[in-house]
């Protein structure tokens, strides 16, 4: 029968239809209410008449005063028949509508949330006010009440429902645990009103919910999981629960991994797959919000993921892992077990579920960072063929341990940093991309250290040969990585300690932290100084906190950490006399459990190796002794101290000096920018003079002496008067 019926042309077409429905339904009720009125009654809302107790009264409890007036048995009749014809003609219509893939939304919505016949009535009698005006007056006719324009429950309950059993039934459809109460489609109160994004979903208008604001957008998934940089095994197992989803729809899946490991992508592709768009809401911001406010948008957000017949992805979920957040947690997994289909979830925490999730399964997938190989392919797509072309990507990648959305980031700062230097002709450079994956790189470290911008070279660095070869190796250490450790397969063999771990120890002013800025410059990263005195605590626990953060954020920063005077941290564990040694150890013992977790580079800077603890000495891949200078390096110092734009005088004695100032690098440097201000006090050349005044203040600092016939009066040593 449905082909000799004309389809409607729209949504719209139905939703008119239905109303003239609806129509038939009021004009039945305003006849008896009419016959019922007296001529001097009119709508009455200030006083009660002499013998309206005893009508109401009379009156069967639960029957509205115009539902007891009589009409005639063949208005009622034919009423009744132009209902039924009228029933008919739309079932016909939508069945045909539907057939031809009309959407029809007042179809659809009662069956997103379930709705019975009698709830589809009630949504069509909130809609009607919504779309003509004239319904308000109609309403405020059957309420006998100018001032109530809205349906109320016992309206239509009255309208639909001619006996009083049927009623009562009726009420529970509208009760907080109904479909109409707890998917938000009706507003709360006394009045029925439809929720304003219901009415737009009815009206063919697709927009999230403005309650949801930023935090929610639909996205049109683009790719295929053939194309996302995951491991074959981990893409299989993507696509076969998909296609389990796309049965029973009963899954729960968990991504779970660090920023830009590309959760949202698999998500993406898993929806591509089953050929539905992504709703994909910010789990986080949602839950910065009080328990009601979060509980509610938890409820839009299924409704909304319901009426865009989107798969839910909920990011950040590991914000409702806290222990203050439980009942938040409780009410999204309620809910979540109750949406239609698969639902994602996304987060950097591991979690599983204490107890079974109600009638889903739950699944965590952990999505880790790509390697090597992986990262260099990231590289060339973000940036194109021409634009990589003369880069050298797997330097970058194997220096910055980058996810794929990080490596995004990256290529699109490093265009605007080569558009900033040369804005006619941009043109990427190997600066461009390091200084691009630094700025990347997690900066919440800089809250925990203090970031040290390298500015030094190997030529800087006066050491003797084996201490530079030894710095070199450390270097390539690092620099080849990814080779010994992914191409032949050591990462197979070692658990933990896959990072880097250097002991740097001497006498303070030896070139320690040089040498940290000469390595970190060397490899293109970051170099951060932890600051000790933020560290270290004397309230128990919160050291292991503090260290936790350092290298918690270190891990995504790619930096290289260096602790400068690091015995005041790692010293020797002590036998426990009392709670406070206990809770030393602990402190150490946890510090090393970090130190073999840490896969980048850590350098720790001692004064005194005597005072390292040995754990720690077994745990280092290096240990670089700094010793005292002697006169050939000590020379060597002196020579290129000084900038060259600063005037020197002609007899400065840079021999002598290396000869008899006996000091490490860091004092000379003192003792050369001392001698730089005296001279620019005099107004002239750095002279001996200047020299031998500022090695006096020197001496006086550290604690030696300078004899007063080491130098002369004018600045000649004691060596070349007695030469003289």
């Amino acid at each position: 029968m449905t082909a000799d019926v004309q389809a409607y042309g729209a949504s719209l077409d139905h939703l008119l239809a239905e109303l003239e429905r609806l129509d038939l339904l009021i004009r039945f009720q305003v006849w008896r209410a009419r016959q019922r009125a007296d001529a001097d009654q009119g709508l009455r809302t200030a006083y009660i008449a002499e013998d309206e107790p005893e009508q109401l009264l009379d009156r069967i409890a639960g029957t509205p005063a115009w539902a007891t007036v009589p009409l005639p048995p063949e208005l009622v009749k034919a009423v009744q028949g132009r209902l039924d014809e009228l029933s008919e003609t739309i079932e016909r219509r939508t069945a045909a509508s539907l057939a031809a893939g009309v959407p029809v939304r007042l179809v659809a919505l009662a069956g997103l949330f379930e709705l019975g016949s009698f709830e589809v009535d009630m949504v069509l009698a909130c809609l009607a006010p919504e779309l003509d005006a004239r319904y308000e007056r109609l309403y405020a006719y059957l309420h006998d009440d100018l001032t109530r324009r809205q349906p109320t429950a016992g309206l239509v309950l009255d309208l639909l429902f001619p006996r009083f059993d049927d009623k009562v039934a009726a009420r529970r459809l509208l009760s907080p645990a109904a479909s109409l109460r707890k998917h938000e489609l009706l507003q709360p109160g006394d009045d029925l009103r439809l929720d304003p994004r219901v009415v737009r979903f009815l009206l063919e208008d697709d927009g999230v919910d403005e309650r949801l604001g930023s935090a929610a957008r639909v996205v049109v998934p683009e790719g295929s999981l053939g194309e996302l940089t995951l491991s074959a095994e981990l893409r299989d197992r993507l696509a076969g629960l998909m296609r389990s989803a796309g049965e029973a729809g009963d899954l729960v899946l968990y991504l779970q991994g660090s920023y830009g490991v590309g959760r949202r992508s698999a998500a993406a592709a898993c929806c591509a797959t089953l050929g539905i768009n992504l709703l994909v809401v910010d789990g986080a911001r949602l839950a910065a919000g009080g328990a009601e406010e979060f509980e509610l948008a938890v409820r839009l957000a299924d409704r909304e993921a319901r009426l865009q017949g989107a798969v839910l992805l909920w990011q950040g979920f590991d914000a409702l892992l806290a222990e203050d957040r439980r009942a938040q947690l409780a009410a999204l997994l309620q809910v979540l077990d109750e949406h239609p289909g698969p639902v994602f979830l996304s987060g950097e925490a591991v979690w599983e579920p204490a107890a079974a999730l109600g009638g889903k399964a739950f699944v965590r997938l952990e999505l880790r960072r790509p390697g090597t190989a992986d990262r260099i392919e990231l590289w060339r797509a973000a940036l194109g063929a021409d634009a990589a072309a003369g880069l050298d990507l797997e330097v970058v990648a194997n220096s910055f341990r980058l996810t794929g959305g990080q490596i995004r980031d990256a290529a699109a700062t490093a265009r605007g940093l080569a558009l900033a230097r040369d804005p006619a002709g941009p043109k990427l450079t190997q600066a461009d991309l390091q200084a691009a994956c630094r700025l990347q790189s997690n900066c919440k470290l800089a809250e925990l250290a203090q970031k040290l911008t390298p500015h030094f070279g190997w030529a800087d660095l006066v050491l003797p040969v084996d201490q530079k070869a030894q710095l070199g190796e450390i270097a390539n250490h690092v620099r080849y990585r990814a080779v010994v450790y992914e191409a032949w397969g050591f990462d197979a063999k070692l658990a933990l300690g896959k990072g880097l771990n250097v002991l740097f120890a001497g006498p303070p002013g030896t070139g320690k932290t040089m040498a940290a800025d000469v390595l970190a410059g060397e490899l293109g990263l970051d170099l951060y100084r932890i600051d000790l005195s933020a560290v270290v605590s004397k309230y128990i626990g919160e050291t292991e906190k503090n260290l936790a953060r350092i290298f918690g954020e270190a891990r995504t920063s790619n930096a290289v950490l260096f602790f400068d005077e690091a015995d005041a941290l790692f010293g020797k564990r002590t036998q426990v006399h009392d709670a406070h040694d206990r809770y030393a150890n602990v402190e150490i013992s946890y510090l090393l459990q970090k130190m073999e977790e840490y896969e980048g580079l850590v350098i720790l800077a001692t004064n005194l190796r005597k005072n390292i603890d040995e754990a720690f000495v077994r745990r280092l891949h290096f240990t670089v002794e700094f010793p005292i200078p002697g006169p050939a390096d000590r020379r060597r110092i002196w020579a290129q101290i000084w900038p060259a734009a600063t005037p020197r005088d002609r007899d400065l004695d840079l021999d002598m000096l290396a000869e008899q100032v006996e000091v490490a690098g860091g004092n000379i440097r003192n003792i050369a920018l001392a001698s730089a201000f005296l001279a620019a006090a005099d107004g002239g050349a750095v002279t001996m003079r200047h020299v031998r005044d500022s090695v006096r203040r020197e001496y006086q600092k550290i604690g030696k002496v300078l004899a007063p016939n080491d130098f002369d009066a004018t600045g000649g040593s004691r060596h070349a008067d007695e030469a003289g």
